[in-house]
């Protein structure tokens, strides 16, 4: 059984990565090398699940091998990735290579892989991934091994659902920002050039298409240049 307490300081670390101001990549990199060492394991990978295609891809490992980095994709409950991701629970196998359900045999004997914990990465139920560790010699993976990356998973989940939020967010302030310039450019040019407000709107339009810029920054230059204009009225 491994030691409870570099349990216990894994997970304060992987605690301090997802408050840190690290990039969400280098999040998960950290995360799964942190659970590697604690682990005694050879490699450790995260998947994230494409809920729109239902598909699984490789996210973040600690592995240093090309082969086993490569681009690789699983449907949903394809392999023991798919199945985890399917049915939400956790797997554990003493032999991948004598398990009908894992997918990638050759790899396996390449990287001398051989026992396997695979957990689902849950935010409110819903799975967005899942999170794999191996080692080189059969090993029976214990509760409190299932308990520690079942945890990493759902800190990890957390982390991702946080960031892809706040990127969400981020958007929605630009679109509305966007949206309060060009008004404020459409009602100058109507102001100005006594245009309707539907000329005044593909007036922006056109210059944004012609010049290759951004709506915004076009309505940026029209609001900047009313504003010196007035200034220089005074």
């Amino acid at each position: 059984m491994k030691s409870y307490k570099a349990y216990i300081e894994t997970l304060n670390k992987i605690s301090k990565a997802i408050t840190s101001d690290l990039y969400l990549e280098d999040m998960l990199k950290l995360i799964v090398t942190l659970t590697a060492n604690v682990m005694k394991a050879k490699i450790c990978a995260l998947w994230l699940l494409d809920e729109k295609n239902e598909t699984l891809k490789i996210k973040a490992t600690q592995a240093m091998s090309r082969e086993y980095v490569k681009e690789r994709t699983l449907k949903l409950g394809e392999g023991i990735v798919g199945y985890v991701a399917k049915y939400k629970k956790p797997v554990t196998i003493l032999d991948v290579l004598k398990d009908e359900r894992y997918k990638e045999k050759t790899l396996a004997r390449k990287e001398k892989l051989v026992s396997m914990l695979s957990v689902p990465m849950l935010v409110k139920n819903r799975v967005i991934g899942v999170i794999n560790c191996y080692t080189t010699a059969e090993y029976n993976f214990e509760q409190s091994d299932i308990d520690l990356l079942s945890t990493v998973a759902s800190q990890a989940a957390v982390a991702i659902e946080n960031t892809e939020l706040m990127v969400k967010t981020r958007v929605i302030q630009e679109e509305l920002e966007t949206r309060k310039k060009v008004e404020k450019a459409k009602g100058i040019l109507m102001k100005e050039q006594r245009l309707s407000e539907e000329n005044a709107y593909n007036l922006l339009r056109k210059s944004s298409m012609s010049k290759r810029l951004p709506m915004k920054d076009i309505a940026e230059a029209v609001i900047l240049s009313y504003e010196i204009q007035k200034d220089t009225r005074r």
